[in-house]
């Protein structure tokens, strides 16, 4: 009986759906059910009746208005509309609809229709009433963002379940026992959902690959690179290919290049880097001007369009970097090898070559294709010291270029960019991956020096392009472009710096730059500086890949890409491409298709970082783990409407107290003033306030910290 009920009801959501069509297709003409029936084809007297009585039905509902005596019209049209599902806490969601002036669309849980937090999806938005908030049921899934999951395998005599780590995936996946895989129970592994049927409660999945013990460095690292889509392995094809690029260079391939081996080169980069895909070359011309050039890995030499290589480096997108390692975008045969420009060995190079006279200015630019030798590797230390002591290997030529790279810099904040120098924490690991210390990595001029110049060769490559074409005859490139931030998010960041005394002068971009640099000087070194950063970072629109030439916020540059870094990263493997493309002549490429290119690289990137951020949280948790009960100064760093989190400050590592642990008030959200108020004493906690905790709880598996509020 129920299975009759089921598949009736099933049929008059699509009789439902097929009507409510009619009216979006007619223009929203008042109809009666003749008509919606002859449109539909549908001559049966007692379908038709079944139509009167959805007519009927969606009128009490309010989708439908009868405008005159059995002639029905929708109230208002776009009732199907297209979105990504946003998961809630409590099991329902918001819709984030295409279309920004739709809004969101709250769909209860139990009319998601088994969507997961991500997917596209179609929604049936019911009429809205006054006041209150769209609602909506979903009718398609439109597209499965997410099929594989991590988690940890349950087993019982008869059947299996799986349960996820991620916490908006709210249902445990069934595993019949033929597909466990040889999963045995509590153990940490990867399943895909393989069919969920229609009245079921749970999907069903199989383990598709066991990645270990709970708690294990390596299992809960592959975890994480599971969970964000990043493969554990490179094909075997793939690998296959990379192994049979032929190491050795010919004279024919060098004698199509500007030559640099007889040139001074060297790379600076962190003493634990295994690839090295830029280095400088340094040349005193005889009329007084220095000839500096910026060579980058020339990737594209050795991965042909549409190979397996190449595939599998645009799937992957970039190289990603989780605390203890580095997941390499490119086999190690060309990220480590024929790619990474070690000391005394030719490489073949993309590089943009720059004649600089004493204040930097730009006499010359040239780019193209080089051959190189680098003489020395350096560290970011051993760069620094000769910066310092001004002695050692070519103290002279670095102490030059020290000085350009000053000029550069202080240019480009004259001219509007932001210096947000955030603090990057770091781990001191054991042989077992287990951390046994926190440092904060330090910026210095080493660092600097090498930043500067690779932001020019960025900057002029762009630039350089997007002169050669005007108007209709315009080159498609790949662009990193930054907008500028939204005017109510800048207004909410300077009201809250204002509390701590600073001033932000938003009238103009260049005014707004201007003060955050006097701000961010300002703070360096005090209890605020990482609140105050992150959230100046958060007021910021974020910079994307994409074709259309726009400028670079953040750094004020009317152009800029990225072409430093094509070993690590797939946009700059495209700007190689299509640089030499255009150099041999060539006409402009399809826009559409590189624009697709760059949103799925600007969605790779996201993915990495967000890695990135997990793999940190989890050795924060680890690192805390033997610490409960352990007291400590931390400032707060968020609020949210259930707590308030901190960072510890001598280790960076930040939990959550839970509003409903604070037992002296009733404390609430809020939300304009960053902060949390108790409503009867009025005592205030607010972003940036020093607040002593202890460590109360850390659950690795949830890479979750919990404090409790330490009271005077």
């Amino acid at each position: 009986m129920s299975k009759n009920k089921n598949k009736s009801s099933s049929i008059n959501q699509v009789l439902t759906k097929l009507v409510l069509d009619v009216f979006e297709q007619n223009g929203n003409q008042p109809l009666n059910y003749r008509q919606v029936s002859a449109t539909l084809n549908v001559r049966d007297p007692e379908d038709r009746n079944t139509i009167l009585d959805i007519l009927e039905e969606e009128a009490f509902k309010q989708v439908l208005k009868e405008v005159s005596p059995g002639k029905f019209q929708l109230l208002e049209l776009k009732t199907f509309v297209e979105g990504k599902v946003d998961l809630t806490a409590d099991g329902s969601a918001f819709i984030i609809t295409d279309d920004p002036d739709e809004g969101d669309i709250f769909v209860a849980p139990r009319k998601l229709r088994n969507a997961l937090h991500g997917d596209r999806v179609k929604v049936y938005v019911y009429a809205k009433s006054k006041g209150r908030r769209k609602e909506g049921e979903i009718i398609e899934i439109l597209q499965r963002v997410k099929t594989e999951f991590t988690g940890i395998v349950k087993l019982s005599e008869r059947y299996a379940f799986f349960i996820p780590d991620d916490r908006k995936m709210m249902h445990d996946i069934f595993i019949p026992m033929g597909e466990l895989n040889g999963a045995k129970n509590g153990i940490k592994a990867v399943a895909e959902i393989t069919d969920w049927p229609t009245q079921a409660k749970n999907p069903i999945g199989r383990i598709k690959h066991i990645l270990g013990e709970q708690g294990e460095n390596d299992t809960e690292m592959n975890a994480i690179l599971a969970e964000y889509g990043f493969p554990l392995s490179f094909p075997k094809e793939v690998e296959h290919d990379a192994e049979q690029i032929p190491a050795d260079i010919s004279a024919e391939e060098i004698a199509k290049r500007r030559d640099f081996r007889d040139v001074i080169t060297f790379t600076i980069d962190p003493f634990d880097a295994k690839d090295f895909d830029d280095a400088i070359s340094y040349k005193k011309l005889d009329n007084g001007n220095y000839e500096v050039g910026v060579h980058i890995a020339d990737v594209s030499h050795y991965i042909i369009p549409d190979s397996a290589l190449d595939k599998e480096a645009f799937d992957r997108g970039t190289s990603v970097y989780l605390v203890d390692r580095v997941i390499p975008m490119l086999p190690e045969r060309l990220s480590n090898g024929l790619c990474s420009l070690r000391p005394d060995e030719e490489k073949l190079c993309f590089a943009a070559v720059f004649e600089l006279d004493d204040n930097a200015n730009i006499v010359t630019e040239w780019f193209g294709k080089t051959v190189i030798n680098s003489n020395r590797r350096f560290t970011y230390e051993e760069a620094q010291e000769v910066i310092e002591t001004k002695q050692g290997d070519y103290a002279a030529e670095i102490e030059k270029l020290n000085e350009l790279a000053y000029i550069l810099r202080d240019r480009k904040f004259k001219n509007g960019a932001i210096s947000f120098e955030t603090t990057e924490v770091k781990f001191h690991l054991d042989e077992k991956g287990k951390p046994t210390g926190v440092y904060v990595k330090e910026r210095k001029d080493a660092h600097k020096l090498i930043e500067d110049f690779m932001l020019l060769a960025n900057r002029k490559v762009a630039e350089f392009i997007s002169k050669k074409g005007k108007g209709k005859h315009k080159y498609t490139f790949v662009y990193r472009a930054h907008d500028s931030p939204k005017p109510d998010a800048l207004a909410s960041f300077a009201t809250f710096a204002a509390r701590f005394g600073y001033k932000i002068n938003t009238k103009t971009d260049k005014e707004t730059a201007k003060s955050l640099n006097y701000l961010m000087a300002d703070v360096e070194g005090k209890k605020e500086q990482n609140v105050l950063t992150h959230l100046a970072i958060r007021s910021m629109a974020k910079a994307i890949y994409t074709t259309k030439s726009s400028s670079h916020y953040g750094l004020a540059f009317d152009h800029y890409t990225h072409f430093t870094s094509p070993i690590r990263r797939y946009p700059d493997v495209m700007v190689h491409r299509l640089l030499q493309h255009y150099l041999d002549g060539g006409q402009s490429v399809s826009a559409e298709h590189y624009e697709v290119m760059c949103q799925h690289a600007s969605a790779m990137e996201k993915k990495a970082a967000d890695a990135e951020r997990s793999s940190v949280k989890y050795k924060q948790a680890e690192f805390l783990k033997d610490q409960v009960g352990e007291v400590y100064a931390g400032v707060i760093s968020g609020v949210t409407e259930w707590g308030m989190y901190v960072e510890i400050i001598e280790n960076k590592c930040e939990g959550m107290i839970r509003l409903r642990d604070i037992s002296d008030d009733f404390y609430t959200l809020d939300e304009k003033n960053y902060a949390i108020i108790g409503q009867r004493k009025k005592k205030t906690y607010q972003l940036g306030d020093e607040v002593k905790i202890r460590v109360k709880n850390v659950d690795l598996a949830k890479k979750q910290i919990d404090f409790s509020l330490v009271q005077d």
